[in-house]
């Protein structure tokens, strides 16, 4: 008896000191994840700068402007200090910062729809970059504090504007990062000399982030003329001075590609800012790597960068604690979503990354595509990026994440660095116009006067064909079904298989909402048609496998 009495007190002893640590922890990651404070900016004059409306879509602010084209797409141009220029980007693209912010935190409410775990996610997302000011310089510190006073206060119980514009530079790593989502999951490649029509240089890569159609919605062309370091221009969104696609006036280009990660439990450099800092201060490939040395990141990333001045591009890979470069020495590259270099090629986790997810799959499409179609020619790279078949092109159905099309773009583009002309494209996703600009043009401009078009149209690239087709007007059935039970509306299990016969997530999305229904016959079917189907990763697979064993087991209780 007396030794029960000693078990049971020693364990509530232990159990006190554990409630203690965890209210004391829960305390800690409360205060820090609220932390985050301006930088002091010693002159703020920028703030007396008046947006002037000019004509149609034009709004200027001396010789800073934005416009918006006839695509559908937002054409900006700032110069200046950094918190000056954060002040102008902010006064300039106010509305598409507030709904672009609108659009990030619907989709994720739509996500998450419980409001305690979203607080509770809150303080989780805080804590984990609790530390990120120290790991941002204060250039881009200050004008992201320039953008942030633009910012809608309605957003207040996320946090303070600066803290939350801030933040929002590292969801790109967060988002990847925990459990491995892998919401970004893009392609890129790049052709020069015997490669290409001219033997210039020409990359493309599809941008494949999504958070929601409406976060997509209102793209911005920037164009940056700062009074440090190189201009560039670069594609974006209301309130992101990071950079994930973009050229500078030397011809350097950078993009990124997510790669496997494991969870981070404090910030570094978001991969964005790295990518920005790049484009800013890289004239040639040597220049970068020295950038990317120097920025410890708290996520594995690759940055295809592509340099007039070297006539080549490489692949700088990084994790959070080493860097390899992966240099084909030939004239044509390819980047997916896992390592290539010998530093990172038997990686424990790069190992796990090509067993099981669509990225060895989607490179060995990206290969053969670009095998047929040498040499390459802006509308050859526009026709790679938009193509939606699988190996030796078979149909995998519309929207898999094995083609190099997979149908969720935020946007794609393409670069000819030695002329430094960079294609655009336009919704939905890579299907509409690609818009050319030739960068000279666009700085050499000092100002706009009138609302008119700063593109090369004798150079853009035509919609694609399939817009017009049957086999489209399907794909927006299935994908209304897709999106329906996403939002747990209902499902027409009969339409979402139809319109998307070789798709298996067709069936996926019909076996799912039967599931919810309970009529575990028909969801069993579904899901065992799926299994005879591409199915893009090892995980989605076994996902379809246990639904059906839970069918089996539903089944059995019910006789």
């Amino acid at each position: 008896m007396r030794f029960l009495k000693w078990v049971f007190k020693c364990l509530a002893i232990f159990i006190g000191i554990l409630l203690l640590i965890l209210i004391v922890f829960s305390a800690y990651v409360y205060s820090v994840s609220d932390n985050i404070q301006p930088p002091k900016v010693a002159d703020t004059s920028a703030f007396a700068l008046k947006k002037q409306h000019v004509e149609g879509s034009l709004y200027t602010i001396g010789d800073n402007w934005i416009r918006k084209n006839e695509f559908g797409l937002y054409e900006m141009y700032v110069s200046g200090k950094p918190f000056e220029r954060g002040v102008k980007n902010g006064k300039l693209s106010q509305q598409q910062i507030v709904d672009q912010e609108i659009a990030f935190t619907q989709q994720i409410k739509q996500m998450i729809p419980s409001p305690g775990y979203l607080k509770f996610l809150k303080y989780i997302v805080g804590f984990m970059n609790r530390d990120l000011p120290d790991h941002v310089t204060e250039e881009y510190k200050e004008e992201i504090y320039g953008i942030s006073h633009a910012a809608a206060d309605s957003f207040n119980w996320i946090g303070n504007n600066y803290a939350r514009i801030l933040n929002y530079h590292a969801a790109h790593d967060i988002g990847h990062a925990l459990q491995n989502l892998m919401l970004v999951g893009c392609t890129s490649f790049g052709a020069w000399d015997s490669k290409t029509a001219d033997g210039s240089m020409l990359l493309g890569r599809n941008f494949d982030f999504w958070v929601g159609d409406k976060f997509a919605e209102e793209k911005i062309v920037a164009f940056y003329n700062p009074d440090q370091g190189h201009k560039f221009m670069f594609v974006t969104w209301g309130g992101f001075t990071g950079v994930v696609s973009g050229m500078n006036d030397k011809g350097l280009t950078v993009t990124i590609n997510a790669a496997r990660s494991d969870i981070p439990f404090s910030a570094c450099t978001p991969v964005s800012l790295v990518a920005r800092e790049v484009l800013q201060y890289a004239g040639n490939i040597k220049e970068a790597i020295a950038i990317a040395k120097r920025r410890k990141m708290f996520v594995s990333e690759s940055f295809l960068v592509g340099s007039a001045a070297d006539h080549k591009a490489v692949i700088i890979e990084k994790t959070p604690k080493q860097l390899a470069i992966y240099d084909p020495n030939k004239d044509n590259i390819q980047c997916t979503n896992h390592y290539q270099s010998k530093e990172f090629e038997t990686q424990k986790l790069n190992i796990e990354q090509k067993a099981t997810s669509a990225s060895v799959y989607r490179y060995q499409r990206l290969q053969e595509l670009m095998q047929q179609n040498y040499p390459l020619t802006p509308q050859k790279v526009a026709n790679i990026l938009r193509d939606r078949r699988g190996l030796g092109n078979a149909d995998i159905g519309e929207g898999n994440e094995k083609a190099v099309n997979q149908l969720i773009a935020h946007h794609s583009v393409i670069f000819q660095p030695d002329s430094l002309r960079m294609w655009v494209s336009t919704s939905p996703w890579q299907l509409g116009t690609y818009v050319c600009y030739d960068m000279r043009k666009v700085l050499a401009m000092h100002g706009l006067q009138r609302d008119t078009d700063i593109s090369i149209n004798n150079l853009n690239i035509a919609p694609d064909s399939f817009l017009y087709s049957g086999t489209y007007r399907d794909f927006l059935k299935f994908r209304k079904n897709k999106l329906a039970l996403l939002a747990h509306q209902p499902v027409d299990t009969a339409e979402v298989v139809n319109s998307n016969p070789e798709f298996y997530d067709a069936y996926r999305i019909a076996g799912d909402y039967c599931m919810q229904k309970k009529w575990y016959v028909a969801a069993e079917n579904y899901y065992e048609h799926a299994l005879h189907l591409e199915i893009a990763t090892v995980t989605e697979r076994k996902a379809i496998l246990n639904k059906i064993k839970a069918c089996e087991k539903q089944k059995k209780n019910e006789e």
